[in-house]
């Protein structure tokens, strides 16, 4: 339960009105419930005859014996006057009153719960969302997409379902009870007292079982999110799946975890269902235990009832045994819905890597240089970069060369901070990209990848994503830079064609041109291209390697690339060798030395 509440004060205070409403209207259905069943009392008196005439009035004071002397008063003298039926039938009439109001109440209550409700888990959804733009790009290297998908999809509905609809019990319930169990003490103290040292012992029962579906709940989340990804993954990789007639043996993965998840799910029904017809019994058992103690009262001389009081008071106490029933009902759901907001909380409590300096400068453009100094990084144990230095002149084309892991990517990634070094420093303009304000840094910078990145929304749409202000003329201009223009006009809703997840509706050359289109509409002083031509073929690679050089004219890039027929003109190559620049100069100067890059390059050219 204190986790329980812990939540509740992340997420409740903005609902504070709806919060103070609900407990208002809940307040007033409890109070029209205990009177429309003590209206029961004149009415089984008068039936039986049990009650006396009452003459006259006594004064009125706020204590229940003179209004309740002074209320029979007027029962009496209307029976007097009009009969035992006509009577019946008003006081019928005045409990009808009373549980229209109640219910009436009830309803307004749980509107306003179901507003705190649905506000929460919006509230949640978007934490979640937000705090995942935030997160650095280590954090999801360590993490399994399908799991994340299961925490933003499963796990918030799982919260929805089971803590967000106990909120309702915990706001209306024991408001209820609480109004109940006064009424009961006012009319009887002892037997109240007794129902209340035999109902913790039901309580403590149930919660014995309810506390084991925490950890169950917890299994059958985590397995969730092992089958969402392999989804993800089959999805992903279809193509090489059936290339290579593996159908089989993804199907028996998926099958595989298919059946542990079963597995967890009924063992974790199994107790979750025990909810139900446990504390049925226990309340049955409870209501014999009070009938049998009140009967044995009623029978002695001194009782605090009569038997219409007695009735009343055992309908009274039925009222708190739904109530209580579902109090202990949402105990169960609440453990299940803990275990998904622990691995929630995985998501909103993970540390910023990548964290913005208190004083952070603004910048603006790149006035002069961008330096490496004695750059060194490491994943986990595993040094990639080791002790890099190089300077790079606004306005040139740097060249990254070299086999596949040797560091090139690691090396651009430090630049927009996608990762943080933990050596050295990289300087533009002199300041450490560390003290500069991370929007304004990444705002300096292009980026063109080798997998073209798109969204599954209009050609026009991917063309201007992340850029403010800007018209169509300017989106169709950049889409003309990028040799792109011939073949939107061509698809059938021209710049307003939706390209299909990832873009797969268009070819990989496509693709790639708009992706330099977006980096031209942003106009950015620094261009960064990750082996931007190579997954394509001859054709498509002279159209983009145009449009690159179109985007390159007077502009900083950093060009990593494998064919190096493209980059032969660039200002400075760097030969990248096991996480060190072991060579660097122009293709010419490069080719003289007769080291690593003579080496590349007689390799490709055969």
């Amino acid at each position: 339960m204190k986790d329980f509440f812990q939540i509740l004060r992340r997420f409740i205070p903005p609902y504070k009105k709806q919060l103070i409403l609900n407990f208002l209207f809940n307040l007033l259905s409890a109070l029209f419930a205990v009177f429309s069943v003590t209206m029961l009392i004149p009415i089984l008196e008068i039936l039986f005859g049990l009650s006396q005439e009452i003459k006259e009035l006594v004064p009125w004071e706020m204590n229940l014996a003179a209004i309740k002397h002074n209320f029979y008063y007027y029962i009496w003298a209307f029976k007097v006057a009009h009969g035992t039926s006509l009577t019946l039938f008003f006081v019928g009439l005045y409990v009808i009153a009373a549980s229209f109001l109640k219910v009436g109440f009830y309803y307004l209550g749980a509107i306003e719960a179901v507003y705190i409700r649905n506000g929460v888990v919006k509230d949640i959804r978007e934490q979640i969302f937000n705090k995942i733009m935030r997160l650095a790009l280590p954090f999801f290297s360590e993490e399994r997409k399908g799991d994340i998908i299961s925490r933003i999809t499963g796990d918030v509905t799982e919260v929805e379902n089971s803590i967000m609809s106990s909120l309702d019990m915990f706001m209306k319930n024991p408001v209820i009870i609480m109004v109940l169990i006064c009424s009961m003490l006012i009319m009887s103290p002892s037997m109240t007292l007794f129902i209340l040292l035999v109902l913790p012992v039901a309580g403590f029962i149930i919660g014995r079982v309810g506390r084991s579906l925490k950890r169950v709940s917890r299994e059958g989340q985590d397995k969730m999110g092992e089958i969402l990804t392999v989804v993800e993954e089959t999805l992903g990789g279809l193509r090489i799946i059936k290339a290579f007639n593996a159908e089989r043996k993804m199907n028996a993965r998926f099958n595989v975890e298919l059946r542990d998840y079963r597995h967890i799910m009924n063992r974790l029904m199994r107790r979750r269902e025990l909810a139900h017809p446990l504390s049925e019994l226990l309340g049955t058992v409870v209501i014999i235990i009070v009938v049998w103690y009140g009967g044995t009262l009623i029978m002695s001389k001194d009782s605090e009832l009569s038997g219409p009081e007695f009735i009343a008071y055992l309908a009274i106490f039925y009222q708190i045994i739904n109530p209580a029933k579902a109090f202990t009902t949402a105990l169960y759901s609440i453990q299940k819905g803990l275990a998904s907001m622990e691995r929630i909380d995985k998501i909103l409590k993970a540390e910023i890597t990548i964290p913005e300096a208190p004083n952070a400068q603004s910048i603006d453009t790149l006035k002069d240089t961008i330096e490496y100094r004695n750059v060194t990084f490491a994943y986990a144990e595993k040094t990639v970069l080791n002790n890099v230095s190089l300077i790079v002149p606004k306005g040139k084309t740097i060249a990254l060369v070299g086999q596949s892991g040797s560091g090139k990517t690691t090396f651009v990634d430090l630049l927009p901070r996608f990762y943080d070094m933990i050596g050295g420093q990289i300087l533009i303009d002199g300041v450490d990209i560390r003290d500069v304000k991370l929007h304004d840094l990444r705002d300096l910078m292009g980026n063109v990848n080798q997998e073209a990145i798109l969204f599954n929304d209009s050609i026009y749409n991917n063309i201007a994503f992340g850029v403010e202000n800007i018209t169509r003329a300017e989106v169709i201009a950049a889409a003309k830079v990028a040799n792109a223009h011939n073949f939107i006009i061509e698809t059938e809703n021209s710049y307003a064609t939706v390209i299909g997840d990832r873009g797969n509706k268009l070819s990989g050359g496509q693709r790639q041109r708009l992706s330099i289109a977006r980096a031209i509409l942003k106009n950015p002083p620094i261009l960064i291209l990750d082996e931007a031509t190579s997954a394509l073929d001859t054709e498509s690679e002279r159209l983009v390697q145009d449009a690159l050089e179109t985007l390159m004219k007077n502009r900083t890039s950093i060009v990593i690339a494998h064919r190096l027929s493209t980059v032969r003109n660039a200002d400075l190559i760097c030969v990248f060798h096991e996480g060190e620049i072991v060579e660097r100069g122009t293709h010419d100067e490069l080719i003289k030395q007769d080291g690593r890059y003579k080496r590349l390059h007689s390799m490709q050219i055969f």
